[in-house]
């Protein structure tokens, strides 16, 4: 029997990006890719992310977090997963420590994260840095300006997209910037062969980007490894450093996800900070049978 039958989790939600919180504090399981799998095929336990807290491994943090996309694959940051899981900390019932104040700080595998309670159901995650050379993002051949990177969709002389920034925020972010809203793309088509593109050897998160003005972007995205959402967190992270890199904005804007707003500042201590809401759907348990066709 997995040892993830039985166990307890929450289906949360930040600005509708489903996310699936569990708890193995205490145990040394290991999620498995095709455990995840399972997981997400459930509709009960259906999630874009899944946020797996672990012991704390640094001094001074909370807890380890892991991620996993739907297809099974570990992502390196969730900001919309982050905010779920600190408001899983201080008050879900059981998850939570009466030694936690509203101040956190988590540990994932690209590095720690500091989350902030501002309200009962909105935090504000900072997301650290952003990674803008050439081979941190990462990309497989050398660009030494990647603000904007040769790469696009159509016909040479007549792109459908063309020309996306590049940034990582834990994760490989291409954002192109669209005329139009981005809705009317066909993104559930493009997303997967750009998320593939040789150009990225990790793969990326594919967003189209719309700048309403200085201090407003319409956004939509393609996940790596899960495919459409209706938001992304470290995506409008992305999109805000990728606009005020090319001055389209401020260094401070209000992204306009399917789900709903988040706020982005690029602080001058160059720290991204991204402040939104969460909010718990239910709780349950996984069915031993879940993990059958896994085992």
């Amino acid at each position: 029997m997995s040892p993830l039958a039985h166990r307890r989790f929450l289906k949360m939600n930040g600005l509708g990006n489903e996310i699936v919180v569990l708890d193995l504090r205490g145990s040394d399981t290991r999620v498995q890719p095709d455990e995840a799998r399972a997981i997400a095929a459930d509709p009960a336990s259906r999630f874009d992310q899944m946020m797996v807290l672990h012991d704390p491994v640094t001094p001074g943090t909370d807890a380890f977090v892991r991620i996993y996309n739907t297809d099974g694959s570990e992502a390196g940051a969730c900001g919309n997963g982050t905010r779920c899981v600190a408001w899983a900390m201080l008050d879900d019932p059981v998850m939570a420590r009466p030694t936690l104040g509203e101040h956190l700080v988590l540990e994932t595998r690209p590095g720690l994260l500091e989350v902030v309670r501002v309200s009962p159901v909105d935090f504000t995650v900072d997301m650290g840095a952003p990674r803008l050379a050439w081979n941190e993002i990462p990309l497989a051949e050398p660009f030494p300006d990647t603000r904007r990177i040769e790469l696009q969709v159509g016909p040479i002389d007549d792109p459908v997209l063309h020309s996306p920034g590049a940034v990582s925020m834990g994760n490989p972010h291409a954002v192109f910037f669209v005329g139009r809203d981005p809705e009317t793309y066909d993104l559930g088509r493009i997303g997967p062969l750009l998320e593939s593109h040789p150009i990225f050897p990790d793969r990326a998160n594919i967003s189209l980007a719309q700048v309403i003005d200085r201090a407003r972007i319409r956004l939509r995205v393609w996940e790596r490894g899960a495919g459409l959402t209706r938001a992304c967190g470290t995506a409008a992270c992305a999109a805000l450093v990728a606009a005020a890199r090319l001055r389209l904005t401020g260094r401070e804007a209000t992204v306009t996800l399917p789900g709903g707003d988040l706020r982005i500042a690029w602080g001058e201590d160059d720290h991204v900070r991204m402040t939104g809401p969460t909010e718990l759907e239910h709780e349950g348990t996984f069915a031993p049978s879940l993990f059958e066709a896994a085992a």
